[in-house]
Order: structure tokens, then sequence, then C-alpha cells
């Protein structure tokens, strides 16, 4: 059977490995369509025309097709065109795994949202922080900024914190089963283990400092999905 999803970018990305842990853990066949941003092609006209958001380092695009013709129409759903990766998360899931959204159950799916706002606005912007200054900029031949990464190295204690409290009294982040509130976590966590081992080692000290926070990383971690992934951002192109 052929890939029902082309996802356009590389597994290097947090952003887009984000919506590979989802296809893979809902079982979706997809295809990596390349796309070298080192060299800049993210901004290329025709990468753009893909994309209904222009960020620079969010240009995602799928593409759901479930018949040989293809047909940009919302009506016949034989195209999909999702942009950003949580939404597009958040589609898959919707589509192919409701579980991972406790769909059904009120109380279960208010904290699963819950925790995919703290991962949106609280999490992310300060790992994305990091890991633009540590991962991205040697790519692009800049020089890290040190303040920068010390800066946000402690405002990621502080929401690991956060964390700590609520995983010491449940062992996913919505309760006590696996959801994408904790999926959505694997692809930062994974760039940043991969960028730090070596290089900067005092930037991972945060999630090991925490033993609750240790322990569900180690989980999601050891989870299939988050090995394959671990492999891809080795292995991809840049």
């Amino acid at each position: 059977m052929a890939p029902v999803v082309k996802v356009y970018g590389t597994a290097k990305s947090w952003n887009i490995s984000r919506v590979l842990v989802s296809l893979e853990e809902a079982g979706v066949k997809y295809e990596v369509v390349a796309v070298d941003f080192a060299a800049g092609e993210h901004m290329s006209p025709a990468h753009l025309a893909r994309n209904l958001v222009s960020d620079t380092f969010e240009l995602l695009y799928v593409f759901f097709s479930f018949h040989s013709h293809l047909v940009r129409s919302l009506f016949w759903r034989t195209v999909i065109s999702v942009s950003g990766s949580r939404a597009i998360t958040k589609y898959v899931c919707r589509k192919y795994k409701p579980e991972l959204l406790r769909v059904g159950n009120l109380e279960g799916s208010a904290m699963v949202d819950v925790w995919l706002e703290v991962e949106a606005h609280q999490y992310s912007p300060v790992m994305e922080a990091i890991l633009m200054e540590i991962r991205l900029r040697p790519i692009f031949g800049q020089q890290v900024d040190d303040r920068v990464v010390e800066k946000n190295i402690e405002k990621l204690k502080k929401v690991l914190g956060v964390y700590e409290s609520r995983l010491s009294s449940s062992k996913y982040l919505a309760g006590d089963f696996i959801s994408l509130a904790d999926l959505n976590h694997v692809s930062t966590m994974l760039c940043l283990g991969i960028t730090t081992y070596f290089l900067h080692p005092q930037i991972i000290t945060p999630h090991y400092d925490q033993p609750h926070v240790r322990a569900w990383w180690d989980d999601l971690r050891a989870r299939p999905v988050a090995r394959k992934m671990s492999d891809l951002m080795n292995t991809s192109g840049p």
C-alpha cells in the first residue's frame, strides 16, 4: 500500500519529527519528502506555495491522498493540506487514533487539552530557544549565544518543576494513560539529547534532576517510536 501521507521537511527538525511521532503511533504509512533547510530550500517559492503559514522554521505541509487522482477539494476529501506541526498531530490522532486525545471522555480529553497547551506555550518556547542556539545556529555557521542558552536553562528548570509536581501524582501528563500531550514532547527532547550529549551536557541536566520527570522521559524514550525517531534524526539529511 502506498503512503497516504507526505511530510515535507527533514526528521532532524523537531517540528517535522513531532508529526512523524504521531503518524508512527497511529500506524499511518507516510513518506518524508526531503527539504534542505541549510540550503534555504524551505524558503523557495515552490515550498512556500505548499504552506498555509510562512513561519521560517515551521513550514510543514502534509497531504492525505485517498485516491489515485489528486483534487484539491475540501468537499471531495481527496486531498487535505494541513500546516503547522501541532495541527497536523491533532488531525492524525482524530482520524487514526482518537484515544491519544481521549476522545469520548470529557474529563480525560480536557486534561489532554490542558497539557497540550502547556507543551505548546510553556515548555516548547523555552526548549526551542535553546535548540535554535545549539542546533540551528551551527548549521547556518552562526555563533551560539551562551547567554540565551543559560537564560533559557533557568526557565526550563522552572517549567520542569511544574512537570515534576504533576508527574508525582500521575504516570503521564494527562493522567495514567499515554496521550498526545506526552508524545508532543518527544521530538524536542530527542533533539536536545542528541545535540547535548557531548557538546552541552549541562542543558540536559534539568530533565534528570527531577526524578518523576526523568522516569516519565525514560518511559517515553523506551517506546519504539522514540527509538525510530532517534535513528531518523541521526541519519536523515540536513
